[in-house]
């Protein structure tokens, strides 16, 4: 039996490509993910459709090299919250940047039903940015 844990893992240790069919595949129909505030794509998304289309996607066109690099995981119950690195450069303004995260997930029946972000924005915000 697959835990909670090697669900959330699998979204984060493989290749790309890996990493989102595996998250589609853990996302519940009705999933809800959480962006935080300041973040560039802040808000939240319901299902998985939305998921991709407002956060996934754009992050694969928007940066070069975009990575989030988990060190460490934490599993209580039906929560895992995996802790580590983004890092990348903003296309745009070809600045780079990295930051500290936390995300929180929720599970059912081997399903992602909720995420939350928590990210040091303020660093993410200095790379979207020209300077003058």
């Amino acid at each position: 039996m697959t835990s909670n844990l090697d669900v959330i893992r699998a979204t984060y240790e493989g290749t790309s490509e890996e990493n989102g069919k595996h998250l589609l595949a853990a996302l519940a129909a009705d999933a809800t993910w959480t962006e935080a505030a300041g973040f560039p794509y802040a808000g939240t998304y319901t299902g998985p459709e939305e998921i991709f289309a407002k956060v996934f996607r754009r992050l694969a066109t928007e940066w070069l090299g975009y990575k989030a690099v988990v060190h460490t995981y934490l599993a209580d119950g039906d929560r895992v919250a995996a802790y580590g690195v983004y890092s990348g450069t903003y296309a745009t303004t070809g600045k780079s940047m990295r930051a500290t995260f936390a995300h929180l997930y929720r599970l059912k029946d081997g399903k992602i039903v909720s995420m939350e972000q928590y990210v040091d924005s303020a660093m993410v915000q200095q790379a979207l940015t020209t300077t003058k």
